[in-house]
């Protein structure tokens, strides 16, 4: 039985809530069932989750806002250790120092796809990589890194090979799982095998893309049903282009649902379909349908490659590429069979691999290696030993 911890989560201020928050509050609430005492200093409070805290209760507040990056604050919580996210933000740094002054470990976690590439991002990582970025990377006893263009990052950033692990976010199993009826899908009269898909609808989303590989396959057919997800600045364009191929009374506009109705969404498909042109997509609904045991077809993209096993738990499809999209969809909606095989694997996978469960342990057993505890270094080796999810050869790719 592990001894609990109190463990620090500290926030970049400067990165939305719904962004880095989202991972912070999940795995304050897994640590926390775990047995640990767990803060979370954000952009506004700090928030403190209590032990065995059920999974969705809302965290205990202070009671009044706090200034999160004053650097007393977490050494006020007298924390075991600390996790900081983004690298090169300002929590970082404080984390970095409070690791330093206290003599425990540190550890960041990093998202690739979350950052924007423009001139301002650029100029900030710069200034921050000069000011503070070196010291970081030293203090820190390990970077998390939530993808694969976090960890290649990482690295051309400076963080040592054998200090950088890859550990994609969790999902919740207990309210995404198989069976669960959309009420959403009901009230919109959506019958029959559902080709879905939940985002933004923008440019770099490469919905045009499946669009045209619907209409060409399955949406000729009355027994299929694409169902567009979220809103976005290409939907004028989508909606031309569905009516341009005379395919409208199979497509479904259902805009931003609320974030409750997701799961009966996801688990009432047939395919989820991700056919990012880009690395801007992170992949947390491919993660979300394999809990379900739904079989996905995404792009072979890095962030997206990395959980989908080719032709085990789904197809992996050149990105942009037309013809190989309908050649997927072919394929998938005239094999039942191969969908269930893929839908059984991909919920094994996300069992194994993905669980917010298994990403608390790993985040403990990484916590108590850093503390010098010999039997959570072999814990920790056999839960990131080499995973079953490989990338297609380049061969491969092309169903």
């Amino acid at each position: 039985m592990t001894a609990p911890l109190r463990i620090a989560l500290l926030l970049n201020p400067f990165t939305p809530v719904s962004t880095g928050g989202d991972h912070a509050s999940e795995l304050a609430r897994e640590l926390s069932l775990l047995g640990h005492t767990v803060r979370v200093f954000g952009p506004t409070q700090a928030r403190t989750v209590k032990p065995g805290a059920p999974r969705g209760a809302a965290a205990e507040t202070n009671g009044s806002p706090e200034a999160p990056l004053e650097p007393l604050v977490p050494r006020r919580f007298a924390p075991d250790a600390i996790v900081a996210y983004d690298a090169l933000s300002p929590a970082a740094m404080l984390g970095a120092r409070t690791a330093r002054a206290l003599s425990i470990p540190l550890l960041l976690v990093e998202a690739g796809a979350r950052h924007a590439r423009g001139r301002i991002s650029r100029l900030y990582h710069g200034a921050t990589e000069m000011l503070w970025g070196r010291y970081v990377r030293h203090t820190a006893s390990a970077l998390i890194a939530l993808d694969p263009i976090a960890r290649k990052r990482a690295l051309v950033g400076g963080f040592p090979e054998e200090r950088v692990i890859t550990l994609p976010p969790g999902v919740d199993p207990d309210e995404y799982r198989p069976g669960v009826v959309s009420s959403l899908l009901q009230r919109h009269r959506v019958r029959g095998r559902i080709l879905l898909y939940v985002g933004r609808l923008e440019a770099n989303r490469g919905l045009d893309v499946l669009v045209r590989a619907f209409g060409r396959t399955v949406g000729q057919r009355d027994d299929w049903s694409l169902v567009l997800v979220g809103e976005g600045s290409a939907r004028a364009d989508l909606r031309a282009s569905v009516d341009c191929q005379g395919i409208g009374e199979r497509v479904h506009w259902l805009g931003q649902v609320r974030s409750e109705e997701l799961p009966g969404l996801i688990s009432s498909c047939t395919l989820l379909a991700v056919p990012a042109l880009d690395d801007a997509v992170r992949g947390r609904n491919v993660a979300r349908a394999m809990a379900c045991g739904r079989p996905v077809i995404v792009s072979d993209r890095p962030n997206l490659r990395a959980l989908v096993e080719h032709e085990v738990s789904g197809l992996v499809v050149p990105a942009g590429d037309v013809e190989a999209w309908t050649e997927a969809l072919q394929r998938a909606s005239m094999s039942p069979d191969a969908r269930r095989r893929w839908g059984r694997r991909a919920q094994e996978l996300a069992a194994k691999r993905l669980s917010w469960t298994v990403v608390a342990r790993a985040f403990e057993s990484m916590i108590l290696r850093a503390r010098g505890d010999a039997d959570a270094e072999l814990a920790l080796e056999g839960m990131l030993a080499p995973a079953p999810i490989s990338c297609p050869s380049p061969g491969a790719t092309r169903p």
